[in-house]
């Protein structure tokens, strides 16, 4: 009998040790959507990179992977939505630089601390380039130099948004080059190009992922890229710095940032399915198509660069004295 009693206790113990473990991985599955937010509107890279990823993350998000465009004021919108979302990792931002690395430098005031974002990871990098309209008579970036130094205030230069890196990245080449040119925001990459390719604006700093499709069909033309080496997905077109303009380095990142606050258990996990998805030898290669350069950066990688990439524009807002006000 008490045989019988030890061994029925033996059995209790191990049924529950077992009800315990499996109740803690039924836990630690994510048991909502991951949501991923583009503070930017649909179409660009901002948009098509996550997208992408986000067809190879499911299988690891059982109930499935969003992916929202929430756009407005510069990606501030979208920004504050996530920062101020439940920390439990399943609001993450999906941002190029401006909520993360710039904006906190042009706004007097923000909703949010991009300086308390937790960094996930960089999914890619993509460099910016110096694209020309039809109208554009400049057949390379040295005659285009020479007429606007001939020619202040005659042409006019397209942007993202005020404050985008678009915006910066052309304060960065007026004051490099000495030129003089009228800035035309947009809202967002899209009708930025499609005003380039009708000749209404003359010029676009913009990454190269959404300019190289009309610059292969003669739409437009790319003249540099801001970047230390040649895109592996436009090799024929020269950097600034083989055109003797060393200091034009600008490229265009797009993180993966969650709220303050959310769990490291969550974090190591959402990086490891990023990371995972980054690394599938379809995604590299759709990246490259799109322009992208893969990276999938740990989290200190990403607070490194981020940290970095944060200075170098708080300094271009400084010496060009570019305003939102």
């Amino acid at each position: 009998m008490i045989a019988i009693y030890r061994s029925s206790i033996k059995f209790c113990l191990a049924g529950l040790i077992s009800s315990l473990a499996l109740t803690s991985t039924v836990w630690a599955q994510p048991t909502k959507p991951l949501k991923l937010i583009v503070p930017f509107p649909a179409g660009g890279t901002a948009d098509v990179l996550p997208r992408l990823l986000a067809e190879k993350m499911r299988a690891q998000f059982p109930a499935g992977v969003l992916v929202e465009n929430k756009a407005g004021a510069g990606g501030n919108i979208g920004a504050d939505y996530v920062f101020k979302s439940d920390p439990d990792g399943s609001t993450l931002l999906a941002s190029p630089p401006g909520p993360v690395a710039i904006n906190h430098h042009l706004y007097k005031k923000l909703s949010f601390d991009p300086t308390r974002w937790q960094p996930i990871t960089v999914m890619a990098t993509v460099p910016n380039v110096l694209a020309v309209g039809p109208k554009v008579q400049a057949k390379n970036l040295t005659e285009l130099i020479a007429y606007l130094k001939a020619n202040p205030g005659k042409m006019s230069y397209a942007s993202q948004g005020n404050g985008s890196t678009s915006h910066l990245t052309a304060s960065m080449f007026m004051q490099l080059t000495g030129t003089e040119l009228i800035h035309i925001p947009y809202k967002g990459t899209a009708p930025a190009l499609v005003d380039l390719m009708a000749g209404t604006v003359d010029i676009f700093f913009d990454n190269l992922s959404s300019s190289m499709q009309f610059h292969q069909t003669g739409k437009i033309r790319i003249f540099a890229v801001a970047d230390d080496q040649r895109s592996k997905a436009l090799p024929q077109v020269p950097t600034f710095s083989e055109q003797k303009l060393p200091g034009m380095q600008a490229v265009t990142f797009f993180s993966v940032m969650a709220p303050p606050g959310t769990p490291a258990t969550a974090m190591t996990t959402i990086y490891k399915s990023f990371s995972e998805a980054l690394a599938n030898p379809e995604i590299k290669q759709k990246f490259l198509e799109q322009g992208a350069e893969p990276r999938g950066w740990s989290p200190e990688q990403t607070a490194k660069f981020v940290k970095d990439e944060s200075e170098k524009w708080q300094a271009v807002i400084k010496t060009t004295n570019v305003s939102l006000d």
